[in-house]
């Protein structure tokens, strides 16, 4: 089993910037890619960013590259989402998730799930 616990949502204006956090604990050395997705009210949840966790090769989804940044810290197992230029469209809970292979932008490809962190954005 993989735990994944989330942190760093809230409220920020347009314009502003965040950093999540997702810290991964137990058999983690399963998980050869770990992501970000996202979902707002009535929508189904979608690929945000994605990265091959030993090598570090980077996903990203079109409406938020250049915007957004995943990176990771091996030595405490944690990867994080650094998000620029927030738009009110960034608006929603955020999710990271654990896949075994990959690399990955269907969340039915991920075996791991966090428990979520709201991020909204205020117009």
């Amino acid at each position: 089993q993989v735990q994944l616990v989330e942190s760093g949502g809230g409220l920020v204006q347009a314009g502003g910037s965040l950093r999540l956090s997702c810290a991964a604990s137990g058999r983690t050395f399963s998980s050869a890619t770990r992501g970000w997705f996202r979902q707002a009210p009535g929508k189904e949840r979608e690929f945000v960013a994605a990265v091959i966790w030993i090598g570090g090769r980077s996903y990203y989804a079109d409406s938020v590259k250049g915007r957004f940044t995943i990176s990771r810290d091996l030595a405490k197992n944690t990867m994080y989402l650094q998000m620029n230029s927030l738009k009110a469209e960034d608006t929603a809970v955020y999710y990271c998730a654990a896949a075994q292979l990959g690399p990955y932008s269907d969340p039915g490809d991920y075996n791991y799930w966090g428990q979520g962190t709201q991020v909204t954005v205020s117009s």
